[in-house]
């Protein structure tokens, strides 16, 4: 027992109690809701309830879309986990429980004032809907610098439908990738939600909307391609299912060397017309050359692709010719173009010239110590999508 607590004793006596003290009035139970009135405020402006001598039970606020808020762990406050929209009407309810059981429900009206300057966002990749290789990242791309890059990435939240531990990378003031500690589990369902209307992206700029997407991931699909045994392997979730002769930059100018590294598959086209004039060797150049060629998969920003090289077939297998793309037989060409998807994994083996992680999509060529480093928050998860036709789970990115 504490020294100096009062202590309060009811002794029951031949059926009738016998009291000491008398139970004290319990408090009343008092409501604080902020904003409140008609009064406009900041898109950004704190909102909260409080509740003294009671605990928060729900909330609800609404305006233009139900929005999410989180209850501190004693009940005692709420606030709302994304920025407000600008220029809206909210309502907000709240009802908390008293100390004797009582339910009190507290509403409030307001309005978020207007603004001048906002920052649109556009996810850059994966497109919409789209299926996609386990390397695939998530770029979002502002269209001015951004300031507040912590609160860009605490408003984006990821749901999918397995657990995917992953980061945000800052690459630039106006682009930020996704990408998972480890290529993304087979047939994993993605929906990204950018909570960014209204949230404060620099002193006088606000996000100008949300943004809403989701993709799948297909099937595993890794290529091996080796300069030195002048072959690939085509692994689909882990069992090889083709060798392929293959011929890369035959090396001798650095940009003629096929790049090592962890590539990306990021655009497939039919008919490409690559000229070495795009590298630095215009007409006239010793080393110039203007093919057209088919069959085509882009693979990084410095010109290489897979694609079909019907002059170089007795090369292939044997020994390495071209200006830095990986040649392939019309065949073994055609194969791989119809069976490749934007994000599924070239890993290129075997020479001097590394792959640099701004190259295309080369953002597997860093080390995740490396990825943390462009993150503010740090690791983030996604988790919680529901299974199809199931209830609606809740978003969880957090750091």
């Amino acid at each position: 027992m504490r020294r100096g607590a009062a202590v309060a004793t009811c002794v029951l006596l031949l059926g009738a109690p016998a009291c000491g003290h008398p139970a004290p009035p319990r408090a009343a139970t008092v409501v604080v809701v902020s904003p409140s009135g008609a009064r406009a405020v900041r898109p950004d402006a704190p909102v909260t309830v409080r509740a003294r001598n009671g605990r928060i039970r729900s909330v609800a606020l609404a305006g233009g879309g139900r929005l999410d808020g989180r209850i501190s762990p004693d009940g005692t406050q709420w606030w709302p986990t994304w920025a407000l929209s600008p220029g809206r009407s909210y309502t907000l309810l709240a009802t908390v429980a008293g100390a004797d059981g009582r339910l009190t429900t507290v509403r409030s009206t307001f309005r978020t004032r207007g603004v001048a300057h906002t920052i649109a966002a556009t996810v850059v990749a994966p497109e919409a809907g789209a299926t996609v290789g386990v390397g695939m990242p998530i770029i979002v791309r502002f269209a001015a610098p951004v300031e507040n890059r912590a609160a860009v990435e605490r408003s984006l939240s990821l749901r999918t439908s397995v657990p995917v531990r992953g980061a945000w990378h800052w690459f630039s003031a106006s682009d930020v990738v996704f990408r998972p500690l480890t290529y993304w589990p087979a047939h994993t369902r993605v929906r990204l939600l950018a909570h960014l209307s209204g949230l404060p992206l620099t002193s006088r700029a606000y996000g100008a909307q949300d943004v809403t997407m989701g993709f799948g991931v297909g099937d595993s699909r890794i290529t091996v391609a080796s300069a030195r045994s002048h072959h690939q392997n085509v692994r689909i979730n882990g069992h090889r299912v083709r060798r392929m002769p293959i011929s890369m930059g035959k090396g001798t100018r650095l940009a003629y060397t096929t790049t090592s590294g962890v590539h990306l598959a990021m655009e497939k086209n039919h008919h490409v017309v690559m000229d070495s004039a795009s590298v630095g060797c215009p007409p006239g150049c010793p080393d110039h050359y203007r093919h057209d060629v088919y069959f085509a998969v882009r693979i990084s920003d410095s010109g290489e692709y897979e694609h079909s090289a019907p002059w170089s077939v007795g090369d292939q297998g044997h020994r390495n010719v071209s200006h830095g793309c990986i040649n392939l037989g019309p065949r073994d060409a055609r194969w791989f173009y119809r069976h490749t998807r934007p994000g599924d994994v070239v890993e290129v083996t075997g020479t001097r010239r590394p792959l640099q992680p701004a190259n295309g999509w080369g953002y597997w060529q860093l080390t995740w110590p490396e990825w943390l480093s462009g993150s503010l928050l740090g690791t983030s998860y996604g988790q919680g999508m529901p299974a199809p036709g199931g209830a609606a789970a809740q978003a969880v990115a957090r750091p």
